[in-house]
């Protein structure tokens, strides 16, 4: 049972649903180009080292989404989509990483941290994001 108190600390939330074959056309078709426009270079090197590659990107894909609704500001302006990226943590945990434009976003709303959970289908990826304070 949650106390008034714990909801406080909940600042913004998001959530987000991409489709894997979406994500894996847009990477056949164009390749390097997009997912340097997308992705960092950590998430690109990280993806690519799994055997199901576009499942890894649409995860973190649905995870910029969620995390910019989170933000209330959705991908616009100076929040862009490699403004918002996913790391693995030590145990394989998914780690929310904000450039300094989206992390001014973040500490706008009164938030501290954001907090992310990615899950992954043959055809889904899903992604939750919790900006807290």
């Amino acid at each position: 049972m949650s106390s008034e108190k714990d909801i406080s600390a909940v600042v913004g939330i998001g959530t987000d649903i991409t489709d894997v074959k979406r994500i894996e056309s847009l990477i056949n078709e164009y390749g390097d180009a997009f997912l340097s426009k997308t992705f960092t270079e950590r998430e690109i090197q990280d993806c690519k080292k799994c055997a199901n590659s576009a499942q890894k990107f649409a995860a973190r894909f649905a995870a910029k989404e969620a995390m910019s609704k989170a933000l209330s500001t959705g991908i616009r302006g100076k929040i862009t989509l490699k403004s918002l990226s996913v790391i693995n943590g030590e145990l394989g945990e998914p780690i929310a990483v904000l450039d300094e434009h989206a992390q001014a976003q973040l500490e706008k709303i009164g938030a501290k941290k954001m907090l992310i959970s990615l899950s992954h289908l043959k055809e889904y990826a899903q992604a939750f994001a919790i900006a807290t304070r």
